[in-house]
């Protein structure tokens, strides 16, 4: 590297240990942050020489991304950003930390994607969902697509691993063409993890007609849009690969959207040459991720968390819950987006008939919520006061980011 970046790079890696030495926190964005001040082509030049995936998409992409890493990991060192720190100074304080590698596998914001694949030059990007969130401040998702799609004909040698089950993704994950400006459609392979909220892509990207749905296929009702064949494909309790081998998935983590992410992670880890069957034993070695799943036991309740932060993932996070006494917390800071009127996108019926606690700074929003829907609840003000109100057992958290944050925090920051 020149002298410039490798000064910045140090200094990241210094600000980043000061940091998490100080107990600021793990330092993964400050270090980044400090770094592409002193330099910034930081972020290309620690990525030069590596062979890197980047993993994006509303939902699932720190869980992905872990799994990835894991997979990867058949052939080498892996650099990523474990912590979930998904913009440009997540990802090159996480390259600066991590050395020289071969390999690389970054989480990145949907909204970066762009800026991420132009400085990183990837070898393959995963593609995961794409659905509402944030909305008081994030791109519509239609228009989220349109930026993915740009930014893949800017970039035509990537390989793309995308979800065939999702229409906006297939959209942008195919954009036409254009020989006369040396421009070529993105090579594509698709998973099949199944999608069960469908209610950001009823409308076809392409020509504006309805999707159509049955039996596991989607098209479009105006245009030759619809499901892709794909070559990845969730059955029963593995994954089958595009030559027809079955592959038993056994995670410890919960709810049938991981094995999705297990394939997505076994597709991406294939674009380096690894086989299936030398990487699904490494994907059970992944427990939680970042907070996510992590179970702590305290004064006899076996405390797990699941977080969730738009409509799609508290749909899966009631898929992954077992019936068991429940805490929800929201709060509505600025990285969990100020607005709060997504509750009524959420049912939050599968709740019915488990004892439900709420807190957080925004619980009277979701005291509202839950007694429209009918589902008797009880509001606690602190952690504290939600574990003495349940009785010894299991505990099921589910919250949203800050809310989330919080709560591991009481949890000495389990990872």
């Amino acid at each position: 590297m020149p002298m410039r970046a490798k000064v910045a790079s140090s200094v990241s890696r210094t600000a980043a240990a000061l940091s998490r030495a100080a107990g600021r926190g793990d330092g993964s964005v400050i270090g980044g942050w400090i770094g592409l001040k002193i330099d910034p082509d930081l972020l290309a030049h620690l990525s030069a020489g590596r062979a890197i995936a980047l993993v994006s998409g509303t939902n699932g992409k720190t869980t992905t991304t872990r799994l990835t890493t894991a997979a990867v990991g058949v052939l080498g060192r892996v650099a990523s950003n474990a912590f979930g720190a998904n913009m440009p100074t997540g990802h090159t304080s996480a390259l600066a930390k991590a050395g020289s590698t071969p390999y690389a596998v970054l989480e990145v914001d949907e909204h970066y994607l762009a800026q991420v694949l132009e400085a990183t030059e990837p070898h393959v990007v995963a593609l995961l969902n794409l659905s509402r969130d944030q909305l008081d401040r994030a791109k519509e998702v239609a228009m989220m697509a349109q930026l993915w799609r740009a930014a893949l004909v800017r970039h035509p040698r990537v390989r793309v691993v995308a979800n065939a089950d999702d229409p906006m993704v297939v959209w942008a994950a195919t954009p036409p063409g254009d020989p006369a400006q040396g421009h070529v459609p993105p090579h594509v392979t698709w998973f099949s993890a199944g999608q069960r909220w469908h209610d950001d892509s009823w409308v076809c990207p392409e020509c504006g007609s309805t999707i159509q749905r049955s039996g596991g296929q989607w098209w479009c009702t105006g245009c030759p849009l619809r499901r892709p064949e794909p070559q990845w494909t969730v059955e029963d309790d593995g994954v089958l690969d595009p030559t027809g081998a079955w592959h038993k998935i056994q995670l410890q983590l919960p709810g049938t959207v991981n094995l999705g992410n297990a394939a997505t992670a076994l597709a991406v880890a294939a674009e380096f040459g690894v086989r299936p069957v030398d990487a699904v034993s490494r994907l059970g070695t992944v427990t939680s991720v970042a907070g996510r799943y992590a179970q702590v036991d305290r004064d006899g309740r076996n405390i797990r968390l699941l977080l969730a932060k738009n409509p799609a993932s508290w749909l899966e996070a009631f898929d992954m819950a077992d019936v068991a006494p429940t805490l929800l917390s929201i709060n509505a800071r600025d990285p969990d987006g100020l607005d709060t009127s997504w509750l009524f996108d959420v049912d939050f019926s599968p709740l019915a008939g488990r004892q439900v606690l709420i807190t957080g700074d925004r619980a009277y929003d979701l005291a509202v919520r839950l007694d429209v829907n009918g589902v008797p609840f009880r509001h606690v003000r602190t952690f504290d006061e939600a574990v003495r109100a349940v009785p010894p057992g299991r505990l099921e958290v589910i919250a949203n980011y800050t809310a989330f944050q919080d709560i591991r925090a009481e949890l000495d920051r389990v990872n």
